[in-house]
């Protein structure tokens, strides 16, 4: 049981940040063993610019994570996301000193290294270094060079960079939660392990991930990544037209975009109208559903086109390079009614949603197979990858100090001699509130029901 590879993925959005502890059951498939959710409030487009809020948030989550799981994390692969990101093509060789051995992975380690190097513009740093195809001794298209003779051994890589400072306060925000950080992935990639299939990757596809603050787009052909950006737009700025729009204040305007939203406004009759209770004993304001879907269509649009420009930047004119998987949506923003058929109306392109659960396995709950989490799903695989040990099982005797004081610093400030309560009070002290967590989430759910009915009778 101890040998299990736990796995641990920091998705730190805009909107959320999610914590996701799992492992690889014997089919091979992905189990998910706790998840934690919290609000972001320290990120602005993918970007953290209030750090004491940003470790606050990930502490709740990862808490949120380990009291769902039993397990104790102490490292993640993070998501980085962000307008900062771009990506640039680059061909590099290496001379080998005796060519009569085969290529080794030590060979291609050492041109990945030399990459590495390169001088970037003041401020930027390397995020990743993908190679895409190999050449040895002039002999192209090469996809594994492993085992094969050859003097000079070149590649094409597809290279990854973000603004260094961005990456250093993901980092400090990271260590200053008290776990390690393991490792980097961008985003966008992290959501296509996900939600691809490889047979799309071969065939041509781009994955359009529209989060809360960013919208992130990568390109696979050939099973190849070809192409990666950031749409510094995502779902906040829709939420935000709305409430411009409609003159109403944001939390309404979420709701509204969530539960009556549609990108396409041939989709509402004139007279559909929802009433939204006024401030503070104002009259409550009427809304027709056809505005709201114009606001929405006009914003939907902008951001697609943004991302189609990348996608023709790309050259998917090109016989060559087209696309013919068309285009994957995820992230929250894929769940917007009819966003699918605008998208395929604006580029002429095949498009489906992706969902993250084809490399779920099959108990999974199905929360977690939604868009939501294609990215915090596609980090931990990536950290199954590193075959990390990122979290293990919580031993009562450990647990009865470390949590516990947290708990009872929260609800009982007077109780400062925590530290001395026995190990087995501890343990009863865990199951108590254990019963106290299921009659409260039973309590929320009657309250959530309630409010409920309460929404549809107005």
């Amino acid at each position: 049981m101890e040998n299990d590879n736990i796995a641990v993925g920091l998705d730190i959005g805009t909107t959320k940040i999610v914590a996701m502890i799992g492992k690889k059951n014997e089919y091979g498939k992905l189990e998910i063993l706790g998840v934690g959710k919290s609000k972001s409030l320290g990120v602005a487009r993918g970007v953290v610019n209030n750090i004491t809020q940003t470790i606050q948030s990930i502490q709740q989550a990862v808490l949120e994570a380990e009291n769902n799981s039993g397990y104790k994390i102490n490292d993640v692969v993070v998501g980085i996301a962000g307008q900062h990101i771009r990506s640039i093509q680059h061909t590099d060789y290496v001379i080998r000193s005796n060519p009569e051995e085969v290529i080794s992975g030590k060979d291609i380690q050492l041109l990945i290294d030399q990459v590495n190097k390169l001088a970037m513009l003041p401020g930027e740093e390397i995020i990743h270094v993908l190679p895409q195809e190999f050449k040895i001794d002039g002999q192209s298209e090469i996809k594994e060079p492993i085992g094969m003779y050859g003097g000079r051994l070149e590649a094409s890589f597809h290279v990854v960079v973000g603004q260094a400072s961005s990456i250093r306060n993901v980092g400090r925000c990271i260590q200053s939660s008290g776990i390690e950080l393991s490792g980097l992935t961008l985003e966008p990639l992290a959501s296509a392990d996900a939600v691809l299939s490889q047979e799309e990757k071969e065939a041509g596809v781009a994955l359009i991930d529209i989060g809360g603050g960013t919208t992130d787009l990568a390109i696979f052909k050939d099973g190849i990544i070809r192409h990666t950006a950031v749409v510094p737009f995502g779902g906040n700025v829709i939420t935000d037209d709305i409430k411009e729009g409609c003159s109403i204040i944001e939390k309404q305007a979420e709701l509204l975009k969530t539960k009556f939203g549609s990108a396409w406004p041939g989709e509402n009759k004139d007279n559909e109208i929802v009433s939204i209770p006024g401030l503070r004993g104002r009259d409550p304001k009427e809304i027709s559903l056809k505005n709201l879907s114009k606001i929405i269509h006009a914003r939907v649009v902008e951001i697609v086109e943004q991302v189609f420009t990348e996608i023709k930047a790309y050259g998917h004119e090109d016989p060559r390079k087209k696309l013919i998987a068309g285009i994957v949506l995820t992230g929250g923003g894929s769940q917007l009614k009819h966003i699918k058929q605008l998208v395929e109306y604006i580029t002429g392109m095949d498009t489906r949603i992706g969902y993250p659960n084809e490399h779920l396995a099959g108990n999974s709950n199905e929360e977690i197979s939604s868009p939501l989490y294609a990215t915090a799903v596609g980090l931990v695989m990536n950290s199954i990858a590193n075959s990390t040990q990122s979290a293990y099982k919580i031993e009562l005797k450990e647990v009865s100090s470390i949590p516990k004081q947290q708990e009872f610093q929260k609800v009982v400030e007077e109780k400062e001699a925590v530290s001395n309560v026995v190990v087995e009070e501890a343990v009863e002290e865990e199951e108590e509130t254990t019963e106290k967590r299921i009659r409260r989430s039973f309590f929320d759910k009657y309250v959530d029901k309630i409010k409920d009915f309460l929404d549809n009778a107005e």
